[in-house]
């Protein structure tokens, strides 16, 4: 029991894909399990805000607020950003595609406009990187995703028909929910009650764990998209190993970024970890709905690397352990 804890603990997030991934299958291809199916996807659906509001909650209790503020690499990350939207949104326009090479082109769109994941905090934190940066940049990134949203998609898909203001707030009003309500939470407790956060604080490794368990719950949607997706293997794969392509390049970007600033670990995570639910949501409600299948392969590849990056800095703190004891 004891080492299967240790490893849980050292490899969280694949063992939540796997969970998430084995759990679907089955309720996917027992006949009698259709009914719970049925039952508990509503329930998933309506506590999942509220569960990555709690995540995002634990993990602002760490923040120190003062230090909250726009660094060098916040703007360069996104002005990237909006290059590469504009790289992709002039090769649709230029090449005047249509069918399935519009659907590909903007499930990688989408993977590029979807603001940095709100639980790239939480990763960042256990990386070791900036909190406070990592957090102060997760509001701008999601300003920047609101404005770009409704300025670009009129323009590469002629059946789009979005009002700039409405598509604006609407996106404003999600990130208020899911960043600013947590964090206000989070202000008060460490502002007024100052035992229960002392409590949360102490916790070691509370927002992973609780990322981890959400993450099994999105892997369960994400292969459920995958498999219910209107089209061939043939082409799902192909949006597979592009968005794997887009993932190693856009955290590859970030590092490149802000190892100018001191800031490898925030500024990769930044521009690699995405939103994909948030992703997926723009797909469904403003573009072709089967390119959601890009950003949900997305969040397969961005965990992929998280774990790799999470076993990289453990394998350092073991390295540096033997090495002191061996000193001793």
């Amino acid at each position: 029991m004891k080492s299967l804890i240790t490893f849980l603990k050292n490899w969280t997030l694949p063992s939540a894909i796997v969970t998430g991934t084995v759990l679907y299958l089955i309720f996917a291809s027992v006949p009698a399990l259709d009914a719970a199916a049925r039952f508990f996807d509503p329930i998933f659906d309506a506590i999942f805000p509220f569960f990555m509001g709690m995540i995002l909650f634990t993990t602002f209790c760490k923040v120190e607020f003062h230090k909250m503020r726009p660094t060098a690499w916040h703007w360069w990350i996104t002005l990237l950003q909006v290059l590469l939207v504009s790289l992709v949104a002039g090769l649709i326009l230029s090449m005047g595609m249509a069918g399935r090479d519009l659907v590909l082109m903007e499930g990688i769109l989408t993977c590029i406009i979807a603001p940095g994941a709100a639980a790239a905090a939480v990763v960042t934190a256990k990386l070791g990187g900036n909190l406070e940066a990592m957090t102060s940049y997760t509001f701008v990134s999601n300003f920047v995703t609101a404005l770009l949203v409704p300025l670009v998609f009129p323009m590469i898909d002629r059946g789009v028909d979005i009002a700039f203001v409405a598509a604006f707030l609407t996106i404003l009003w999600k990130v208020c929910l899911v960043l600013l309500v947590p964090m206000v939470a989070a202000y008060a407790v460490k502002r007024f009650l100052h035992r229960l956060h002392a409590w949360i604080v102490g916790i070691n490794d509370l927002s992973f764990y609780m990322w981890g368990i959400s993450l099994s719950i999105v892997t369960g949607s994400t292969v459920k998209y995958i498999a219910h997706a209107d089209t061939t293997v043939g082409f799902v794969l192909t949006i597979a190993v592009i968005s794997l392509v887009l993932c190693l390049v856009q955290f590859a970007l970030g590092r490149w970024v802000g190892h100018y600033f001191g800031a490898t670990i925030e500024s990769g995570q930044g521009l690699g970890q995405k939103n994909t639910a948030f992703a997926v949501w723009i797909a469904y409600t403003y573009l072709n709905p089967l390119c959601s299948v890009g950003p949900g392969c997305y969040i397969l590849w961005q965990n992929a690397i998280n774990s790799l990056e999470i076993w990289h800095v453990r394998k350092g703190e073991e390295s540096e352990i033997k090495k002191g004891n061996n000193d001793e």
